[in-house]
């Protein structure tokens, strides 16, 4: 095989864009990856949940239709369908991911690589081996769900996110292990397709790495949908019996047995950094993770590791700007580094959850002074009128110069409406630019502009 500029081991939204951003800039590339182009991402995460969310999403507006004048008298799920759906939905992205990977003349190799050196990986696909040489090498092997001791998936009673977004039919009654984003956007999907869920987290608020309030809205819009949430709780063993699951848990001195159908480990995701040779060209790692520079490069100078199997955030957008600035530098450019404090995280269960940069609690524990604004969606003629009126913004800026810190939303669009934040901050706007930009009226991006303007006592419409 010829030589390639740069080989990529991962075909993720980490992988593909850089061998795209790297083809752009004129490199000769090939990609390597033994699953399907997409990675886990667009093939057994981000895409195909978010297909299965938006048919929760409708099925709860068809259940609460009367609310809008319209009776529904009968209605049918077929929930192989709503499956069905979110797999055509993947299968259709990743066949575009292969088109981009030919329209950029970028070569794919199926098989599982293995670093050999720092500029050969050798690839085996069946049967067959072959090296691969390259001037640079970018890892891009993502991660996997991570699993503790006692809670074995086997796939059927005990699963993961993988099996979660295939089942056959809803379980009467689920177990969720972690309430993170994967948690708390499957308590929300099989909840509103009838589901008993128990949701189960080891700290003192589902969503734990989000902003206290944002985490007491969710958890009070999901008690009041049903879901039985504990918290503080650690599971120590989940029996498997013929029928069912019994899941031992523990709150201090307090223990409980929780049965079900199912048990979904939702506990979070490692790194894929296991036999792929890093030890053998020394490559360094730490906690899971391989060692990065701002550019993304590893230990050894030519080769570099974005995404997941870099460490957290463990986020798709992420390891995509990663890969920008991976394929820019090993192209030769001095490119600009990500900025991790301005990353937008999302949760999609309903209310939505969107938020960047500092929490209040950690705004105060860096002992910054601050100001923090706040405006309900309940106040916000859009939110009435759309029937989603759950929710608030809420921004924290630094007091004597009004520098935008961070930014939490929680309800609907959430997702959506970080954005116009994460543009902000990367211009270093101040709240008086935010609340003096004109926000079209009726929209639900008012509320950002309301809540600039509460931070520094200046709020009209509440």
């Amino acid at each position: 095989m010829a030589k390639f500029d740069i080989a990529i081991l991962g075909g993720g939204p980490g992988g593909y864009v850089a061998a795209i951003r790297a083809a752009q800039l004129g490199k000769k590339i090939i990609i390597i990856d033994e699953d399907q182009l997409g990675g886990v991402c667009l093939n057994w995460g981000c895409i195909p949940t978010k297909a299965l969310l938006k048919n929760a999403e409708i099925l709860h507006y068809v259940k609460n239709s009367k609310k809008f004048g319209i009776t529904i008298p009968e209605y049918e799920v077929d929930f192989g369908k709503t499956v069905k759906r979110s797999r055509d939905v993947s299968n259709r992205l990743s066949k575009g991911v292969e088109f981009l990977m030919k329209k950029n003349d970028i070569t794919h190799l199926s098989g599982k690589g293995v670093l050999k050196s720092p500029d050969e990986i050798e690839v085996t696909s069946g049967k067959k081996k072959q090296i691969v040489e390259a001037e640079k090498i970018i890892i891009a092997t993502g991660a996997r769900p991570k699993i503790f001791p006692g809670m074995e998936p086997d796939g059927k009673q005990v699963i993961t996110s993988k099996e979660a977004m295939v089942l056959i039919a809803p379980p009467a009654k689920m177990v969720i292990i972690g309430a993170g984003a994967i948690g708390a956007e499957f308590a929300y999907f099989y909840n509103e397709y009838g589901t008993e869920i128990h949701l189960i987290e080891m700290m003192p608020n589902i969503l734990p790495i989000e902003d206290e309030d944002i985490s007491k809205e969710v958890e009070k819009s999901f008690k009041k949908s049903g879901i039985k949430i504990y918290k503080e709780t650690k599971v120590t063993q989940i029996e498997k019996l013929k029928t069912k699951v019994k899941v031992h848990a523990e709150k201090g001195k307090e223990k409980q047995i929780i049965d079900a159908d199912i048990v979904l480990i939702a506990t979070g995701v490692t790194g894929n950094i296991e036999n792929i040779g890093l030890e053998e060209i020394g490559v360094n790692s730490d906690k899971g993770a391989i060692t990065i520079n701002e550019f993304n490069q590893t230990s050894v100078p030519s080769v570099y590791a974005i995404g997941d199997v870099s460490g957290p955030p463990w986020l798709a957008h992420v390891a995509s700007a990663q890969g920008h600035v991976a394929a820019e530098h090993a192209s030769g450019n001095t490119p600009k580094p990500v900025d991790y404090t301005n990353i937008p995280g999302c949760t999609y269960c309903q209310p939505q959850v969107a938020s960047l940069g500092m929490t209040e609690a950690i705004a105060k524990e860096k002992d910054i002074e601050i100001k923090v604004g706040r405006f309900d969606f309940r106040a916000s003629g859009k939110a009435l009128a759309t029937g989603n009126s759950t929710g608030f913004v809420k921004i924290i800026f630094e007091a004597k110069y009004g520098e935008l810190l961070g930014c939490h939303i929680v309800g609907s669009e959430a997702t959506e409406l970080i954005a116009e934040l994460g543009v902000a901050k990367a211009l270093e706007t101040t709240w008086q630019e935010i609340a003096m930009t004109v926000h079209a009226h009726p929209t639900l991006s008012e509320a950002v502009m309301e809540a600039a303007l509460d931070a520094f006592g200046q709020s009209v419409h509440q």
